[in-house]
């Protein structure tokens, strides 16, 4: 039977001791591993979706606007896609213009845990995203934007929404909650609200939901393109149940760490000054009937598509989509030193960042972008983790990032040991960080990049970095 206790008021090594459980469990006491593929593969066929190319002179509800020429919805809501002028002293070109998608909204992403006979659940949801390379993903409880939610497209209401808007009055205990951003080379200054909240037994799972432990969810984040960008980030949020009390021996304590930080964000040369989306034109970008593109074919595309879905809030509309070129990668290396696990975190500027710099893997590219560029401008350790042995090779799946903004966007994202003493080699933008000091700068906002989330989310499910060994 199913507990019917509500949610309980842990301590932090409560909390911790539970999770630990849920990400131990060998089987889900809601649903079993073999269950779970057969009720996927049944909403996938249930969430069929059809994406189809037009035009932009043929895309409903949207316009450029007589002025600027920027893309925009009629509502004035949703999002538009702008121009951004960009110069910095960080990467191997200083100068450049650029379409940017400005959604200035705070979205919802949420996640729900509840109890089931003494094993800490999350509810997940199949999801059919326009953007997806196929189809269903599984997202949050809650993955939605102001306008979503707010039914500004005149759709049907979100389900389990009210259980985060109203988590105070409904009695839910918060276990995250906090503003994250979202991709800063395509994104201008997007923040989601990241929140998990524990419910009790009055919350049950529809058919498009189910019921999964940490254990189940981390087995599937090593499969290609199945748990989406918005599950990866709300689960890095999670404090981190392979921590024991006490301090965590490191490379730097946490006082110099920050204050590394602060230094890269303060001493960057950097401004991005919004531009008409018709200025972007003549700098090296041009827009054709269905697509704005770059004339060399690299970064990525803005394309029209229209979707029909009759299982979401509407069953048919249109919409720009940022269509990247080629296949990212993300890779983070880890070492011991003195026996702990270190991450090498890079401090990274992007244009849509709010505050400058954000810490992002070791390696974050889309390689084919800088074939055009002097051998010298290619990515520190991107040889090294191109390079890396097998063995080495601790974290390997291709992920989709967010589907409802992005057309066919992924990435390879990979964690590499590597056993180098290259400590004496770290250029001032890297940093050797532990997992426990990871975890900590994730309660706040604007420190760790969403690609370095999906790493954090990943690496908590590799064995022999996780328990005992860093402690």
């Amino acid at each position: 039977m199913l507990d019917t206790t509500g949610p309980r008021c842990d301590t932090d090594s409560v909390l911790a001791a539970r999770l630990a459980v849920s990400a131990t469990a060998a089987g889900g006491e809601a649903m079993s591993d073999l269950q779970f593929l057969d009720w996927l593969d049944d909403r996938r066929r249930t969430h069929v979706q059809e994406v189809r190319r037009t035009t932009f002179a043929e895309l409903s509800g949207w316009h450029f606007a007589p002025d600027t020429g920027d893309l925009e919805h009629h509502s004035g809501r949703f999002f538009a896609v702008r121009g951004l002028r960009v110069r910095t002293d960080f990467g191997p070109v200083p100068e450049w213009c650029q379409p940017i998608i400005r959604q200035p909204e705070i979205g919802i992403l949420g996640l729900a845990a509840r109890e089931i006979n003494g094993v800490l659940h999350f509810l997940l949801q199949a999801k059919a995203e326009p953007g997806n390379v196929n189809g269903v993903q599984l997202s949050p409880t809650v993955q939605a934007t102001k306008s979503n939610y707010s039914r500004v497209h005149g759709g049907s209401s979100v389900p389990y929404l009210d259980c985060f808007r109203e988590a105070g009055a409904r009695g839910h205990r918060v276990l995250a909650d906090v503003l994250q951003s979202e991709q800063g080379a395509w994104f201008l200054r997007k923040r989601n609200r990241n929140v998990i909240i524990e419910v009790g037994p009055e919350v049950e799972a529809t058919e498009d939901f189910c019921w999964l432990t940490l254990r189940q969810l981390g087995a599937l984040l090593h499969h290609d393109d199945l748990v989406n960008m918005d599950t990866r980030t709300v689960l890095s949020c999670l404090p981190d149940w392979h921590l024991g009390p006490g301090g965590t021996p490191a490379a730097h304590s946490d006082v110099a760490v920050r204050s590394w930080f602060t230094a890269q964000q303060s001493e960057r040369e950097f401004t991005a000054d919004p531009l008409p989306l018709r200025e972007v034109e003549g700098h090296g970008w041009y827009r054709a009937e269905d697509r704005i593109s770059h004339e060399r074919g690299l970064y990525f595309s803005i394309v029209p598509v229209d979707v029909v879905s009759k299982r979401r809030e509407v069953a048919s509309w249109s919409q720009p989509l940022l269509e990247p070129h080629g296949l990212g990668v993300a890779a983070m290396l880890v070492r011991r030193v003195d026996g702990v696990p270190h991450c090498l975190v890079h401090a990274r500027v992007e244009p849509g960042y709010l505050n400058i710099v954000e810490l992002g893997p070791t390696v974050q590219c889309t390689p084919e972008n800088y074939a055009h560029l002097p051998a010298a401008a290619r990515p520190r350790f991107l040889d090294l983790v191109e390079g890396a042995r097998p063995e080495r090779i601790l974290f390997d799946t291709v992920l989709s990032e967010e589907g409802g903004r992005f057309l066919n966007a992924r990435n390879r994202y990979l964690i590499v040991e590597t056993d180098e003493d290259i400590r004496a080699d770290v250029p001032d933008g890297y940093r050797w960080v532990t997992l426990r000091q990871l975890g900590e700068l994730l309660k706040y906002s604007h420190h760790v990049n969403v690609q370095a989330r999906t790493l954090v989310a990943a690496l908590r499910t590799v064995e022999g970095l996780s328990g005992a060994d860093h402690r």
